[in-house]
């Protein structure tokens, strides 16, 4: 205990080992429903959902546990929302490549990260991006995702004449997604660990017991991650037509991981009085080491969780908690047959949930310059609606350089959105 308290600087950071671990079982509480939903977005693209859900619980533990030991941070990671849906409907049903093409765009990406993290060049690199364009991009995913909850709800459908329109909300599909959405919102409100996994749970009771749901258990042995372990395809990965897909990863994993650092840490009173982060490079090798891992085992991108805020909120102050937080992960894969029995309503809910915290990033934007709050919102209106968030993130950073060289404020446009913009462009227009 003495080890430990001195190896995670219990002291210095004013905590204990009982303040740690029941602030890593809170964070892991917070965003234990990524090993149900990231499987089943995954198996969207056609990948097996129990040797997803193994890759899920390994990436977890592995990026959390990385993170506690070598960051020393509060902060458990997982295969991020928004990075799986771009991998199965962005990439596989989007623009049909084989999904050990997808992963192996997710391994190149996650080893980019890694150069970058341990090269100046990453604050560099995190620092040159607009801020309102980060603002888009991540309220663009969260209306990506809204849109992929409606659809597996069947709340929206697909219409010949308007695209899409409201689908027969007398169904119960309908109706538990919006009632368990209803659930995990009223509960985050009232500040419940734990919210969104009680939501799923509690709509998908009623869906056992009505028999709309299979109820196929609650324990076993872990399935068989042989469907998806080490099946990448790093020849595909690497044809040119996959460039962009993989700055696509590495833009979103790069910044959402540098948000969600920055707030975290913040709410935990890490940052130091510079404003900067200690440890910053150790925390990104972990990071990136984990979307590494987590390619080869078969998931999508693995990034660090806003969920930790959760556990901070508990009194986790140091890496001790996001080790807690890794560990439980590893014991979730004796769970997967709950995992499997929860219905598609039931992560719709959750998916919509997510949706909505992310969106909320757009009222941070700088309304009143025009050039800036722009091309934020043409990236965020066109991932849902050209259903890619590739798409989106290429029309967000065009727009951006072109409307800052027609108002004549082209200085302000920093070198690596035209470096970007112009990648996106050929892509547009000639691959």
């Amino acid at each position: 205990m003495k080890s430990l308290a001195q190896y995670f600087e219990f002291s210095k950071a004013g905590t204990n080992f009982k303040t740690e671990t029941l602030a890593g079982v809170t964070t892991f509480l917070a965003m234990a429903y990524i090993t149900i939903v990231n499987p089943v977005i995954l198996s969207d693209a056609g990948m097996d959902f129990g040797a997803v859900f193994v890759a899920t619980c390994l990436a977890a533990a592995f990026g959390s546990i990385a993170m506690g030991l070598l960051g020393n941070y509060p902060i458990a990671q997982a295969p991020g929302m928004g990075q799986n849906a771009f991998f199965t409907y962005g990439v596989v049903l989007g623009m049909g490549h084989p999904w050990p093409v997808a992963l192996g765009a997710v391994f190149f990406s996650g080893v980019i990260f890694l150069i970058l993290s341990a090269l100046p060049v990453r604050e560099w690199l995190i620092n040159s991006i607009p801020r309102n364009l980060k603002l888009g991009i991540s309220g663009g995913i969260g209306l990506f995702l809204g849109i992929i909850a409606l659809e597996n709800a069947k709340i929206v459908v697909d219409s010949p004449a308007t695209l899409v329109k409201l689908g027969d909300l007398s169904q119960w599909e309908p109706l538990l997604c919006l009632a368990g959405f209803a659930i995990i919102t009223a509960l985050a409100y009232r500040k419940l660990m734990g919210a969104v996994v009680i939501g799923m749970l509690s709509v998908t009771v009623i869906g056992w017991l009505t028999g709309i749901a299979e109820f196929k258990g609650v324990m076993s042995l872990p399935p068989s991650p042989a469907p998806v372990l080490f099946k990448l395809d790093f020849a595909g990965a690497l044809e040119v037509g996959m460039v962009t897909v993989i700055i696509t990863m590495l833009i979103v994993d790069v910044f959402d991981t540098a948000g969600t650092m920055v707030g975290v840490a913040n709410r935990a009173g890490l940052i130091q009085k510079d404003g900067s982060l200690p440890r910053l490079g150790k925390a990104l090798l972990s990071d990136s080491g984990a979307t590494t891992f987590g390619a080869l085992v078969g998931t999508s991108s693995t990034t660090s969780y806003i969920e930790s805020a959760a556990g901070v909120e508990a009194g986790g102050r140091t890496g001790f908690t996001a080790v807690v937080t890794g560990i439980i992960f590893l014991l979730c894969l004796f769970f997967s047959p709950i995992a499997q029995s929860v219905p598609a309503y039931a992560t719709a809910a959750a998916l919509l949930f997510v949706a909505c915290l992310m969106t909320r990033s757009l009222a941070d934007l700088n309304w009143d310059d025009h050039t800036e709050s722009a091309p934020a919102i043409i990236a965020a209106i066109a991932m849902p609606l050209g259903y890619s968030i590739a798409d989106g993130i290429g029309l967000g950073f065009i727009s951006y350089a072109v409307i800052k060289v027609l108002s004549g404020r082209i200085t302000q446009c920093p070198p690596v959105v035209f470096v970007v913009a112009g990648i996106f462009a050929l892509k547009f227009f000639f691959l």
